[in-house]
């Protein structure tokens, strides 16, 4: 069985610029859960973005689930991306013009086995949604069809939570996902992150500068202990 995630001699960087990232190895199996910290500067979402293949490395091969993430076109880059990684992004890039529930399922409906996944579990998508959205607090605002431009900061960052764990990927990718939770609400989150992981035996690479919550996690670095970062 393929590692959820493999990384081997990943070299990037940005031109006209000293700065790169060095990654020699990195591998996920499935279920694992890996905390990766370090200043800002230092590399944590460009390798996000990386694996993602939203940036394409100068050298190195990026595997997901035991498809290549390098080496390939941008079509199958996209396509890969959707099946097979759930990503809480910074910026959560939630779409206004939808409702939560769609913005939950939004993932489901450009990847087919994500969707047969969600259906398959919860009888639908919208029922998968809700699960996620319940699960996270957000049921009432579902109900009411809150806009998610009249959600708060916080609030729109669960949903962009729930909108990467539905159809159970196989990686989970998180890019400071707990910044702006109160503490209540970061614990839930995790509680239902690690519950969701362990259900569908994703991987968890969990990217912050938050060492408060890193001892939840088994497995905590530092991203320099793993890549050579130069400027």
């Amino acid at each position: 069985m393929s590692a959820a995630l493999a990384i081997e001699g990943l070299r990037f960087a940005w031109p006209d610029r000293p700065w790169r990232l060095e990654l020699p190895s990195l591998v996920l199996e499935a279920g694992d859960r890996r905390f990766l910290h370090g200043p800002s500067g230092t590399g944590k979402s460009t390798l996000l973005n990386l694996i993602a293949g939203t940036l394409v490395p100068q050298a190195g091969r990026i595997e997901v689930a035991g498809e290549a993430m390098t080496g390939v076109s941008g079509p199958q880059r996209d396509r890969r991306r959707a099946d097979h990684l759930g990503i809480v992004f910074q910026q959560f890039n939630l779409l206004p013009f939808l409702s939560l529930v769609d913005n939950v399922s939004l993932p489901c409906r450009f990847s087919k086995a994500r969707r047969v996944r969600a259906v398959q579990r919860f009888g639908g998508l919208g029922e998968a949604a809700q699960h996620y959205l319940a699960a996270l607090g957000l049921a009432e605002e579902a109900r009411a069809g809150r806009p998610v431009l009249e959600l708060s900061v916080g609030q729109q960052q669960r949903v962009a939570a729930a909108r990467a764990l539905i159809g159970g990927p196989a990686v989970v990718l998180c890019d400071e996902p707990t910044s702006a939770l109160d503490a209540r609400n970061r614990d839930q989150f995790l509680d239902l992150l690690f519950a969701e992981c362990e259900a569908s035996g994703a991987a968890l690479l969990f990217v912050s500068h938050d060492l408060g919550i890193a001892r939840r996690f088994p497995h905590q670095q530092a991203l320099g202990e793993l890549a050579g970062v130069a400027a």
